[in-house]
């Protein structure tokens, strides 16, 4: 029997803790094989990011075909595009692909506020991915960007998610991190049927949470090629997402925003 396969398709960081290689961890600590089309090479650590460098589209589009024309794929999980470019070469891909589970992370910042994307990538997520993806997962900030509403509290939340499905959007998981209180609430709404699912979970108390996000999308991403449902799918990417970050409370890597504990999941 093989594994199911999930492709990623996001910037690469030197420091192991998100992008590229926190999605690795994600899919083999899930059970999923994972690929890689590497975006831009960073050069960043727990401190911040250092230097960004972007992947030219011809070949992050060569990069994709390679893997999905001889392994095939079963998800796929979206991170950091670095440019419009990118982003415009991805969304070529999706429509060609045909139904193929996938998990869009709108990505703007790291952990420690800097700049990942260029400044138009976002509309340009909005013009080209947003229509072709299963599910978009941005966290406030990213979902103020987005649509231009003030996102402060739970029923902000709600708005913002249904502007972006008006905007094209399929399905929309917000992130509530940012949501101050000892709950972290995330709010799950399916486009097709306007259901609104709340998920909460207790906030960890914790300066290790560099690759949060990517690590919940590649998370997703592997739930879904496993067959859950979307509910079921953020349930179980939510439940692992705590395991991580609980497992890495006391972990000592660096001197900034350490990463996540991947690995968690087998430890008794």
């Amino acid at each position: 029997m093989s594994m199911p396969r999930v492709l990623s398709i996001a910037g690469s960081d030197s420091s192991g803790g998100a992008g590229i290689q926190a999605d690795l961890k994600t899919l083999a600590a899930l059970g999923c094989y994972g690929m890689t089309a590497v975006t831009a090479v960073t050069a960043q650590n727990t401190l911040g990011v250092c230097r960004v460098m972007p992947v030219p589209p011809e070949m992050l589009r060569a990069q994709i075909d390679a893997v999905v024309s001889d392994i095939g794929v079963d998800a796929i999980k979206i991170g950091m595009l670095a440019t419009p470019e990118n982003a415009q070469e991805v969304g070529s891909f999706l429509a060609s692909l045909g139904e193929v589970p996938t998990v869009l992370d709108p990505v703007m910042a790291a952990q420690g506020g800097d700049g990942l994307n260029a400044a138009c990538t976002a509309d340009a997520l909005v013009r080209y991915l947003m229509p072709g993806v299963t599910l978009m997962t941005p966290n406030m900030p990213e979902a103020e960007r987005l649509t231009g509403l003030t996102v402060s509290s739970i029923d902000g939340m709600e708005a913002a998610a249904r502007r972006l499905v008006d905007m094209g959007c399929a399905n929309v998981l917000l992130k509530g991190g940012h949501h101050e209180g000892a709950l972290c609430p995330d709010l799950l709404l399916e486009g097709a049927t306007g259901r609104v699912t709340r998920f909460t979970a207790p906030r960890i108390e914790t300066r290790n949470n560099h690759g949060t996000g990517c690590t919940l999308g590649s998370a997703l991403a592997a739930y879904l090629a496993r067959g859950a449902s979307l509910p079921e799918a953020v349930d179980q990417a939510k439940a692992y997402i705590t395991g991580a970050l609980k497992g890495a409370v006391e972990q000592r890597l660096g001197k900034g925003h350490g990463p996540l504990d991947h690995f968690s999941c087998w430890r008794p």
